[in-house]
């Protein structure tokens, strides 16, 4: 492929064209801002993070990451600062938890559109800023809480400024490219921990591979690389360690070793889990990024070409090493996302120019795959309107799932409409591509998914979260005013630390351990288990009351000994 230029049908006023960026933030901030607030944090890692946060404020520790006021090795602190600064600014809540990641749209936003147009063309920019955050896992993931859209924007941003490095042409030195590498791989660690530094080095030894170790760099450039990466990624490492907590260090390198080696928090799954995911998950990229995952791109521009061999690289490493990788969770292969985008951006452009053809299969398989997600939203809520129906039946053994879904849930009618419009939308999009107007093709379908996902968190996000865990949730903020312990018992979360808003002063009262179902603890003690563990828990101990159950919770109180015996 060529350089890219906007001298066609599809030339913007110049103007227009550099506000283009700012009119795609501030759709999606009028987007997500009224949403990331409107439901409660999802167990375990929105609260997770959200609660490391809160105990900062609480304690104004902001070297030590807790979880239930104790040190929590399993991820190093930036994005829980982030979380911590906006508790600050908003208050403990969930908008506050969600909002850096609002920013972190932001942020990804300028930065596709800054290294599209540097290294390619304005219209590439424009087509991958869109693509990106059209996809439905990114846009959604823009609207959580969790740690992975600014971990995947610095390992991103690191790749980027090497390449623009390794490409420096003339009397240019690159240090400045360099730096800024350097300093994003720090902070992707100083956000989630080694395995940033692991994946670029994989990324990089594959790429130096197929480039027959010819790079253009020296010895003193590694030094200085690596002197950068361990100042910013590990000064935090290196503070815990002066302080006395080397021991919590250890404790997170044997974490990260476990993750990879086991199936924790019981995330199992497939082998091609991650494929599923991706296809599914970040359409309508995945589907245009298909014709040149495997295939070599032979671009006129050495720094294009070798731009597209570093996002095949990435996508290929990721991909691989997080099938390997035993815990299966949906957003471990997000960094997937920039590789998938810039792909599919790359193919799109190619199309436009003439210089690759768009096969009847391709075509075939964007109309299935759209018919069949805005159909499976509806399906979705056709089942849940009907649920009552389904346990009337029998099939659901399961007593939790058939609590959980005798929860209060309306229905307005329109659920369906993110559905339809994506299913109408797709369709007009897809007469575009087979008359060939790719672009307004392309920018129809990514309407069309950025509104069925936008929709969807409208709708869909509050029904399940009702569904799942609003009754547990409900429980635990009723005990916020209350001086009490609120325990689980027979599963693990941290909802009851976060919406009990626990202090430091409750918390202590956790060392009484098995004495605090015996009743004798000076503070009142609840507990909240699952239906198919009630029997279980009453059984064992016998000062426990049930307050009443709810959606597959049972909510406990636990009684003085004498109270127990007056009930018995």
């Amino acid at each position: 492929m060529g350089s890219f230029n906007l001298q066609s049908k599809f030339e913007l006023n110049k103007q227009l064209v550099k506000r283009i960026p700012y009119i795609i933030s501030g759709i999606i901030l009028l987007m997500l801002l009224p949403l990331i607030g409107q439901v409660h944090l999802f167990d375990w890692d929105e609260i997770n993070f959200a609660e490391a946060a809160r105990e900062m404020l609480i304690l104004g520790d902001y070297l030590t990451v807790r979880i239930n006021y104790q040190p929590f090795w399993e991820k190093p602190p930036l994005f829980i600062w982030m979380q911590a600064l906006s508790m600050h600014i908003f208050g403990i809540n969930e908008f506050s938890a969600r909002f850096p990641n609002t920013i972190a749209a932001i942020f990804t936003i300028f930065f596709l559109w800054y290294i599209g147009k540097k290294v390619f063309s304005t219209r590439f920019s424009i087509l991958w800023s869109v693509i990106y955050i059209a996809s439905i896992l990114p846009f959604f993931y823009f609207g959580t809480g969790i740690i992975d859209p600014w971990f995947n924007l610095f390992i991103f941003a690191s790749i980027v400024f090497l390449i623009l490095f390794f490409e420096r042409t003339g009397n240019n030195s690159g240090t400045y490219y360099l730096l800024l590498s350097a300093f994003c791989i720090g902070l992707a660690i100083l956000t989630k921990g080694p395995v940033a530094l692991l994946l670029l080095m994989l990324i990089f030894a594959i790429w130096l591979l197929i480039n027959k170790f010819r790079v253009n760099a020296t010895l003193w450039h590694l030094t200085v690389y690596f002197f950068i990466v361990v100042l910013v990624g590990g000064f935090w490492f290196i503070l815990q360690i002066l302080n006395g907590h080397g021991n919590l260090v250890l404790e997170f390198i044997h974490y990260q070793l476990r993750l990879a080696s086991t199936t924790d928090a019981g995330h199992g799954g497939l082998i091609f889990y991650h494929v599923i995911v991706l296809l599914v998950g970040v359409f309508p990229a995945s589907v245009f990024a298909i014709p040149l995952i495997g295939s070599k791109i032979k671009d006129n521009i050495s720094i294009q070409r070798q731009f597209a061999l570093w996002m095949q690289i990435t996508f290929w490493v990721t991909l691989i090493l997080f099938s390997i990788v035993k815990t299966k969770i949906v957003h471990y292969s997000s960094l997937c996302y920039f590789p998938l985008t810039f792909l599919a951006s790359y193919y799109v452009i190619s199309l436009i120019e003439g210089k690759n053809h768009y096969p009847v299969w391709l075509h075939r398989w964007f109309g299935i795959q759209s018919v069949i997600t805005a159909l499976l939203l509806v399906l979705v809520i056709l089942i849940l309107k009907n649920r009552f129906w389904f346990i009337n039946t029998g099939r659901i053994q399961d007593p939790f799932a058939i609590g959980n879904l005798q929860a209060a849930v309306n229905f307005v009618g329109i659920e369906w409409i993110g559905g339809g419009i994506l299913f109408f939308l797709a369709m007009r999009a897809l007469q575009y591509l087979k008359t060939r107007q790719y672009f307004r093709g392309t920018i129809m379908l990514c309407i069309g998914t950025l509104l069925f996902t936008w929709l969807s968190m409208i709708f869909f996000v509050p029904r399940i979260e009702a569904i799942t865990q609003r009754a547990a949730i409900e429980f635990y903020k009723s005990k916020q005013h209350e001086t009490c312990v609120v325990l689980t018992w027979g599963f693990k979360s941290y909802a009851n630390l976060f919406y009990t808003l626990r202090t430091p002063n409750e918390n202590k009262f956790l060392s009484l351990g098995e004495k605090l179902f015996s009743g004798r603890a000076p503070i009142p003690v609840y507990v909240v288990t699952k239906i198919h563990k009630k029997d279980e828990i009453l059984n064992k101990y016998p000062n426990l009351s049930v307050i009443y159950e709810k959606n597959g919770f049972v909510f406990i109180e636990v009684l003085p000994p004498k109270k127990a015996k007056q009930i018995s």
